[in-house]
């Protein structure tokens, strides 16, 4: 049997979203009521994992593009017919990598990044899940030094606990095709996908996303990953992006006989243009890139067409993952149309305010800005969906990451696409059991969304 090379890290011994945004704001509560800003607190907390039954309206102001607060949520989860109570969920222990230091597999502040490992059992011992948590990114010091006092950017913030839930389960009542294989979640402290290999020592940041996978899968190899039959790399948001762009590194890292494939929840961004006609999202990227150095880690195949920035979006990379990809997304991704398309830079004077948090009070117009957004995206995804290798899932919901919940990942409401449910469509995709590409119809058309707006 034809083995290749493991991942080696070169160094000596041997990781829903924090986004770019300083943010200035207070939280106001006016009883009876809930308050304007209080709302959109709760729809951040949504984005981190709780998944809420009522719709959630609100705004509160940032600087540039905006940057939540740090929640790792998802202990409850619940719909009218289905409870998982945070007593059934499993909580798993944060492991810190070991000579972190030496192996430069550091977070923002130096501290060791980590990982949380739950072990496989049965059929699924010699299985393994790797998914890499999202946490959006940091461009400048601000941003970064932000970051640095939050689990997105330090372990020393980070739980020494987290609920393993919708696509780390381990019930099959909840996971039905995943439960009991290894699941491994990586932990996101480096505020760049993955693909840094700098630091700032004026500032005192290290930008070590770059080893830190390397550190991580030297690790999980060593520890039994390398003879696993089967390998799944996901990730949620900027963790799905960093899926993208490790995919075929994930691939090369097992035996060639292995069945390796990846899925990209919530993190295919788009190159699109906001409500000014401006690309605040592009800027963004521009900025991270050059404050992190990251264009030397970036794809050759796609430098040797485009530049560094467009090298950061995923419309760019997709066609070239030589690696089975599915890509899993909200249609009016929540986070690309409230914190990109809509944010305050694109309009300082709020007129997109109510219709960006409440659907229902969007204009005929507003509606039509967001379908063409919509269908840029299903434009994006023609070549990928033509490859019979790939999977897409793309309903048409208002919401950011739908594999770490169980309410949406596999519980009896759980968002579909003709009968489908996510769960049920990436599992059919990996052990190739059935279709695997599945586009909604537009908005108003889907009743089984969990929509965050």
């Amino acid at each position: 049997m034809q083995h290749n090379k493991p991942v080696k890290s070169p160094y000596p011994s041997y990781s829903h979203i924090l986004f770019h945004i300083k943010p200035r704001f207070l939280i106001k509560y006016e009883p009876p009521c809930v308050s304007f800003e209080m709302k959109k607190l709760l729809w951040s907390l949504t984005l981190f994992g709780v998944i809420l039954i009522l719709p959630v309206n609100g705004v509160m102001e940032y600087d540039k593009m905006e940057k939540f607060t740090d929640f790792n949520g998802t202990n409850v989860y619940q719909t009218e017919n289905d409870v998982n109570s945070k007593a059934k969920v499993t909580m798993v222990g944060l492991t810190l990598i070991k000579n972190a230091a030496l192996r430069s597999a550091v977070c923002l502040d130096g501290s060791p990044a980590g990982y949380h490992f739950h072990p496989g059992s049965g059929s699924g011992a010699k299985n393994w899940l790797v998914h890499l948590e999202g946490g959006g990114w940091c461009s400048d010091t601000e941003s970064c030094e932000y970051s640095k006092r939050t689990s997105h950017g330090s372990s020393k913030h980070m739980e020494k606990k987290i609920p393993f839930t919708g696509i780390l389960s381990d019930k099959a009542s909840e996971n039905p095709d995943f439960y009991n294989w290894n699941r491994v979640k990586v932990r996101y402290c480096d505020g760049g996908s993955f693909m840094g290999d700098n630091e700032n020592k004026d500032a005192k940041l290290q930008f070590r996303g770059k080893p830190i996978w390397t550190s991580v899968m030297t690790d999980l190899l060593v520890n039994g990953m390398e003879h696993a039959k089967q390998g799944l790399l996901s990730g949620c948001s900027a963790g799905g992006l960093a899926a993208i762009f490790q995919c075929d590194d994930f691939k090369s890292s097992l035996f060639s006989s292995t069945r390796v494939k990846c899925l990209s929840d919530a993190g295919f961004f788009v190159d699109a243009t906001d409500v000014s006609g401006d690309r605040s999202l592009r800027q963004l990227y521009t900025d991270v890139i050059e404050f992190q150095s990251i264009t030397n880690n970036l794809p050759n195949d796609c430098l040797n067409r485009l530049n560094p920035t467009s090298c950061f979006f995923p419309q760019n990379l997709i066609n070239q993952v030589k690696t089975p990809l599915f890509i899993l997304n909200a249609a009016y991704d929540s986070w690309q149309i409230q914190e990109s398309l809509t944010s305050k830079s694109a309009d300082p004077t709020g007129s997109w305010a109510d219709c960006t948090f409440n659907i229902a009070k969007c204009n005929a117009s507003q509606i039509k800005f967001f379908q063409e957004f919509r269908t840029h995206m299903v434009n994006l995804l023609g070549g990928f969906k033509e490859q019979r290798k790939n999977g897409v899932f793309l309903n048409s919901c208002f919401s950011h990451c739908q594999t770490e919940s169980h309410d949406t990942w596999y519980s009896k409401n759980s968002p579909s696409v003709k009968n489908k449910r996510i769960a049920v469509a990436v599992g059919d995709w990996f052990f190739e059991r059935g279709g695997a590409k599945f586009i909604d119809c537009p908005y108003p058309c889907d009743k089984t969304c969990r929509n965050l707006i």
